[in-house]
């Protein structure tokens, strides 16, 4: 007999943090930490799973035109909204690994775990943008072998006191990072869109977030996997949902999703401003019981 499935459950890509062209609304580009604030806790009363917050330390002129200019920093960011929510976890969506030592993730993002109470999920990524790599003294050609190695790496070391590793780019042992993360086995979301970010995903992650594909493309790269019995694949639709004014189309995407095989949805919406935002999250939120 086949188990039930689980809920559907639903994240939110923060406004105002990212602007992504054609992916915000117009009322984000004067918006700051105190609209942000208000919808991170409308958020949270509501039960959304997560908040998101992105990684880039610059973007090339030419490229922002297409990825956009504005990322805030995720730790800055998620200390301060730590502070004012309670249960709602804060998802890096995500941090590049090559940018970063391993032990340096498991200090300032385990810090980060323990002042929200064991909210952190680690959304982690290869990386694409070469001219950042560069900017930060950080190797690009090798950076897949890099990248599987610093995820072995921060298995081994997240959560850990006195944490110890031996691998091909990271070695090291005899060291103490305190405070670490609370929580045992801190959620590992592996970003990307191929099968081999799948793969990594399933191999060395909890989790794989893609990016950029379709419906039918997600259900034909999961179905020839087997995925482990926790795992979740946490999708983000290209397009705003408009729950108040659109119901079904909303209802429809998340019940295409999770047909597709994804087990939680993170969510861009529709809205004129931070109050506008927080009305169309309850009324996902009512759209999201009738599945």
């Amino acid at each position: 007999m086949t188990a039930p499935r689980p809920p559907l459950r639903l994240g939110v890509i923060s406004p105002v943090v990212t602007r992504l062209p054609g992916a915000h609304s117009a009322w984000e580009e004067k918006a700051g930490i105190a609209e942000l604030a208000t919808i991170a806790q409308a958020a949270d009363e509501l039960g959304y799973d997560h908040l998101t917050c992105s990684e880039h330390v610059a973007v090339p002129t030419e490229v922002a035109a297409v990825r956009g200019a504005t990322y805030w920093d995720p730790l800055a960011t998620f200390g301060y909204l730590a502070a004012l929510t309670r249960r709602i976890r804060l998802a890096t969506h995500v941090l590049v690994l090559g940018y970063h030592h391993p032990l340096e993730i498991a200090k300032r993002y385990g810090t980060l775990d323990r002042v929200s109470g064991g909210r952190l999920v680690l959304g982690l990524g290869v990386g694409t943008l070469e001219e950042e790599f560069g900017l930060l003294g950080a190797e690009f050609k090798d950076r897949g072998a890099r990248a599987d190695d610093a995820l072995a790496a921060l298995r081994a070391s997240l959560s850990r006191r006195d944490p110890e590793y031996h691998g091909r780019y990271y070695d090291y042992s005899g060291m103490v990072v305190e405070p670490h993360a609370v929580q045992p086995r801190v959620p590992l979301w592996i970003g990307g869109s191929t099968r081999r970010s799948l793969r990594r995903a399933v191999e060395r992650g909890d989790g794989w977030s893609p990016f950029g594909l379709s419906l039918d493309q997600l259900a034909e790269l999961l179905g020839p996997v087997e995925l482990p019995d926790v795992f979740e694949v946490v999708l983000t639709p290209s397009r705003r949902l408009d729950p108040r004014d659109d119901p079904r189309s909303a209802e429809a995407l998340l019940r295409q999703a999770r047909q597709a095989g994804a087990t939680v949805v993170s969510v861009r919406l529709v809205s004129s401003s931070a109050d506008d935002h927080c009305v169309q999250l309850e009324a996902l939120t009512r759209v999201a019981e009738a599945l």
